[in-house]
């Protein structure tokens, strides 16, 4: 039976990817985008996850509606949430290995004992990124200082303020932990993308607040012209479009009527509660 419990979850979650299409050159808002990306990315991995660990709290003994257990079912379940656990440790390990390179470049200047924990990095490409876990940092290098004006700075730092405020690098971790375990699922790479678009454009909708959508523009164009990202992990930037119709895209969003921000929908704990499902097999299991 816990076989069956195990591939019934991989085909549903093979099923739920598979059904996703990018929504790239559709009409559909900001939000919905939002919602349907982030439903397809972490259902799928979160379905197969808890199916595993009902497997394991019910053991490799006793029955289920009938159905004899097995050890083999079991042993399964337990080297796939041992291999999940490895893959998110070894991505941790990266993001802090990328976080102390970077804070071997930090200058010793008021900038870093600023109230929003700048850190000023002695490197003369164009750079701003938060990077941490909950709390992140923000690093900004001196080049960016000397090249930009008072007005394009603050937009940089303004959309910076964005991703600490959602706290993108706490949240993008945990969704790269889901992408590490299963990246075989389909269009991965594909949703990883789309969801890494729409953070940058809820950051840029939220300065958009406070400034000129086209002072963050002109901002855009100046920072990805000079693009420098460290690993992806605990990193969130204003320069990270990696591609030409990223770019358009994010200018065109910023030079439109702007679009309301996300706010709390039920739906989620919807589709939350659906993943934890197989937990609620336990008390079948004897």
């Amino acid at each position: 039976m816990h076989s069956v419990m195990l591939l019934g979850s991989l085909g549903l979650a093979w099923g739920l990817r598979y059904g996703w299409q990018s929504s790239h050159n559709s009409s559909l808002t900001w939000q919905m985008r939002w919602h349907r990306a982030l439903f397809c990315f972490v259902l799928p991995p979160m379905l197969v996850v808890t199916t595993a660990i009902a497997v394991l709290c019910m053991g490799a003994e006793g029955q289920m509606v009938g159905l004899q257990a097995g050890y083999v079912s079991y042993a399964i379940a337990l080297i796939f949430l041992i291999y999940s656990i490895f893959r998110s440790g070894q991505l941790a390990l990266i993001g802090w290995q990328s976080l102390q390179k970077l804070q071997k470049l930090v200058i010793n200047s008021e900038a870093a004992n600023s109230s929003d924990s700048m850190q000023l990095l002695n490197i003369q490409m164009l750079f701003a990124a938060q990077i941490g876990f909950w709390r992140s940092k923000l690093f900004v290098s001196q080049g960016l200082l000397d090249t930009l004006d008072a007005e394009h700075l603050e937009a940089v730092l303004l959309h910076e303020r964005a991703h600490a405020h959602y706290h993108d690098t706490f949240w993008f971790f945990w969704l790269g932990c889901l992408r590490q375990i299963m990246p075989w699922l389909p269009n991965t790479q594909e949703l990883w993308e789309e969801l890494l678009l729409l953070r940058e454009l809820r950051a840029d909708r939220w300065a958009a607040q406070y400034l000129d959508g086209l002072l963050l523009a002109e901002s855009l164009l100046e920072m990805v012209s000079h693009n420098m990202l460290p690993s992806e992990t605990f990193a969130a930037a204003f320069g990270s479009t990696n591609t030409s119709d990223r770019l358009e895209e994010r200018i065109n969003f910023l030079l439109a009527e702007p679009e309301p921000l996300t706010k709390f929908s039920w739906r989620s704990l919807f589709w939350l509660g659906f993943s934890l499902l197989p937990l609620a097999v336990l008390p079948l299991h004897s």
